[in-house]
């Protein structure tokens, strides 16, 4: 008796040890995993920010505002609570449980709020020692050869084949028209845009001064340059407080990743800045744009997983105004164009910024994927009968050869190109320059 009682303590043990070793390897796979979704999710779109863990200092240097290195940190309120006073925009970072001495000296800081949870406050990036003063913003530089990098392949496309049309020609003649038409017409520029060249030029030939191939080349350029130059005030970051700018367009088109890199240049010219994911259908946007928060130190506000992407507006536009942060950059849900119950929802985020802010949003701006050719024509003529898009940001201009849809658009829509896109790093946005683009796009 006595030892069929060992034999049921032993055994008893025995699935104890099991069980407890069970639930420790499922612990470990857990977080491992979540570790390993932490990595997909930082590299899964082709446009995704890609940090630099072995080089963070390099990220600070490039996004994060010196004034704000100066200042005390103090932890932002949740959305729709109060806690700045109206003098000064409070700092947008957590403080770190050491004096607040290091941090000043150049320590590292926190994540900000909004971060996933699962990130360790103690681990953020370096920042650079202060400096003392607001930095000046950045003034406007022309540099059309490093724009025309990202234009290579549209530039070795129909560019390079009007080139050598031109190339040799002595006079003009109607068989040298006709090759320019074919061009034209596969160039992605569009066919009105394109018959509207073409009518123009048979219209000059009767002229002396456009005799010769030359001279309809510069026509050409001159032209180009007429049409991207939608006249249109500069934009006003500081015009509100805060000033709500709101990023539609299809899924894919590089909304995220644009928001992110704005961000980052705003916050270089002093600008506070937070950061609303009202792309509550798709997790990964969520956690993307809590990456490009972390790196550039702007704080995000999210909802619950596939909730109403307008109270997220709302409640950052709320949380903006009393804290005293200077721009709220809104996310929303990749739209298909066609889809007119999805259209309506947009104009429904539109309306709520209206209630959250008189004049928000302030800017409306449609991120159109260059690579997507004439299709982006359609895509905004329809998010513009939908929407009072006000700028359009052309991103991926480096990776096709279809960058000529740039002209079709300003041409029949008369929107303002306000950014092109063309490469990952920060500065590859690129603020837009009619003058500067076609520079690049005809060079040699």
């Amino acid at each position: 008796m006595e030892g069929g009682a060992n034999n049921e303590l032993i055994a008893a043990a025995v699935i104890a040890a099991v069980f407890l070793a069970t639930v420790f390897l499922l612990v470990v796979a857990i977080r491992r995993a979540r570790r390993a979704r932490r990595r997909q999710i930082e590299s899964a779109d082709e446009d995704r920010p890609r940090p630099d863990r072995k080089r963070p200092a390099l990220v600070a240097e490039e996004v994060v505002p010196e004034a704000e290195k100066t200042k005390p940190e103090e932890k932002p309120a949740p959305p729709r609570v109060a806690t700045a006073g109206p003098e000064a925009p409070p700092p947008l970072v957590e403080p770190l449980p050491a004096p607040p001495s290091p941090v000043a000296a150049g320590g590292a800081g926190p994540l900000p709020a909004g971060a996933p949870a699962q990130a360790r406050p103690g681990i953020a990036l370096p920042q650079e020692k202060p400096r003392g003063s607001v930095p000046a913003p950045r003034p406007k530089v022309r540099d059309a050869a490093a724009l025309a990098s990202g234009l290579a392949r549209t530039r070795a496309g129909w560019v390079a084949r009007l080139g050598q049309i031109f190339t040799g020609k002595r006079e003009i003649d109607l068989g040298l028209v006709e090759e320019i038409e074919k061009v034209l017409l596969t160039a992605d520029i569009g066919v009105r845009t394109s018959q509207k060249l073409l009518e123009e030029i048979r219209s000059s030939l009767s002229r002396r001064d456009l005799a010769d191939p030359k001279s309809v080349w510069d026509f050409l350029r001159r032209r180009s340059t007429e049409i991207l130059r939608v006249e249109a005030p500069p934009i006003d970051f500081g015009s509100s407080k805060p000033f709500v700018l709101l990023t539609i367009g299809v899924n894919g088109s590089g909304k995220t990743t644009t928001i992110g890199k704005l961000a980052a240049t705003l916050k270089a010219d002093g600008k506070s800045v937070l950061l609303a994911a009202g792309d509550t259908f798709r997790a990964a946007a969520v956690e993307q744009l809590e990456v490009w928060g972390a790196r550039v130190s702007a704080p995000v506000v999210r909802g619950k997983e596939a909730g109403d992407p307008s109270s997220v507006v709302f409640d950052s536009i709320k949380r903006a105004a009393s804290e005293g942060i200077d721009v709220v950059i809104a996310d929303t849900a990749g739209r298909l164009h066609t889809k007119a119950n999805l259209m309506e929802e947009l104009q429904k985020v539109r309306r709520v910024a209206g209630k959250a802010a008189a004049g928000a949003p302030h800017e409306t701006w449609l991120v159109i994927d260059a690579t997507s050719g004439q299709n982006a024509i359609a895509q905004a003529q329809i998010f513009t009968q939908a929407m009072s898009v006000t700028g359009i940001v052309l991103t991926k201009l480096d990776g096709t050869a279809k960058g000529g849809v740039i002209l079709g658009i300003a041409d029949q829509l008369a929107i303002p190109v306000r950014y092109v896109g063309i490469g990952e790093r920060v500065e590859d946005l690129r603020e837009f320059d009619a003058e500067e683009f076609v520079e690049a796009l005809f060079q040699n």
